[in-house]
C-alpha cells in the first residue's frame, strides 16, 4: 500500500512546522526509512501576513490568500493531505477562504476539529477545558465554536493575563517564542506556565496548547491537576491516520 503524501504549510510559525514534522515521524510506527510517511513542507513565511494582525484589523490582506497559494504548490508537487500548523489560521475569516481553494481530490485536515474529536473520543470525561493561544485565536473564538458541538465548555485567560503574559510570550521581540524558538526564553516558559496554572485553578480539566508555538515551551503532560493537550501532536496523529487510509 502506498501512503498518501502529507503537505505541510510551513512558516506559520516556522518552528511550528518543524515541530509538526518531527511529531509525525515520532508517532509513526516505522522500522526502516521506507516505512516512514512521505511528507512535504513548503515554508515561505515572508509571503504570509500575520494571522492575528489580520483578525485584529491591523491589515486588510487576508493571510488565507497566501496560504491557499502555498497549498496549491504542495498539491502540484504531489501532496494529498494538507495541514496548516497554526491555530489562528483556523479562524473562520481565514480558514473559510482556504477551504474554498481545496480540490475534492485532497483532504484539508482541520486542526481544531481534530482536537475536539480527540477530547470527545479519548477523554470523554472532560467537559471543561482551558485554551492558551494568540489574541487572534482567543478573540475569534476558534475553540469555543468547535468544542461547543461536543458539549465542552472553554475557559480562556483573563484579558490581563492574555495581554500581559500569553500573547507577549509568543510575539515579544525580546523574549517571545517567535523570536527565540530554540531554546525558548525562560521568561516565555514561566509566563505560559503561569497562565496554564491560572486556567487549571479556574476549573479546566485540561489545558489545550492552542498555538503551535506553545508546545515548544510547555512539554509537560500535566499542569497541576489538568491534562495538557498539545494540538500539534493531535494534528500529527490525524495526518498519520489520513495518510494511511486506503
Amino acid at each position: 500500500m502506498i501512503n498518501k503524501t502529507i503537505g505541510i504549510v510551513g512558516g506559520v510559525g516556522s518552528y511550528a512546522g518543524i515541530d509538526l514534522i518531527k511529531k509525525v515521524y515520532d508517532l509513526t510506527e516505522a522500522k526502516s526509512d521506507q516505512e516512514h510517511l512521505p511528507v512535504s513542507m513548503l515554508s515561505v513565511p515572508h509571503k504570509i501576513i500575520d494571522r492575528t494582525k489580520y483578525l485584529l484589523g491591523e491589515t486588510d490582506v487576508n493571510p488565507g490568500i497566501a496560504i491557499s497559494e502555498i497549498i496549491a504548490t504542495l498539491i502540484a508537487s504531489g501532496s494529498n493531505i494538507i495541514a496548516i500548523p497554526c491555530n489562528t489560521a483556523h479562524a473562520k475569516p481565514i480558514f473559510n477562504l482556504i477551504e474554498k481553494s481545496i480540490p475534492e481530490s485532497c483532504i484539508l485536515v482541520n486542526l481544531i476539529e481534530e482536537v475536539g474529536l480527540y477530547i470527545a473520543t479519548k477523554h470523554p470525561e472532560i467537559t471543561r477545558v482551558g485554551v492558551l493561544g494568540t489574541t487572534g485565536t482567543i478573540l475569534a473564538k476558534v475553540y469555543p465554536d468547535v468544542l461547543a458541538k461536543y458539549n465542552i465548555e472553554v475557559i480562556q485567560p483573563s484579558e490581563d493575563i492574555q495581554n500581559l503574559f500569553v500573547h507577549p510570550s509568543i510575539y515579544d521581540a525580546n523574549y517571545g517564542i517567535k523570536a527565540f524558538s530554540n531554546p525558548v526564553n525562560q521568561k516565555a516558559k514561566e509566563n505560559l506556565s503561569m497562565a496554564a496554572t491560572y486556567l487549571s485553578r479556574k476549573g479546566a480539566q485540561a489545558v489545550i496548547l492552542g498555538c503551535t508555538e506553545i508546545p515548544l515551551a510547555i512539554q509537560s503532560e500535566k499542569i497541576e491537576d489538568s491534562l495538557i493537550i498539545d494540538a500539534t501532536t493531535v494534528l500529527a496523529s490525524a495526518l498519520i491516520r489520513e495518510s494511511k487510509k486506503n
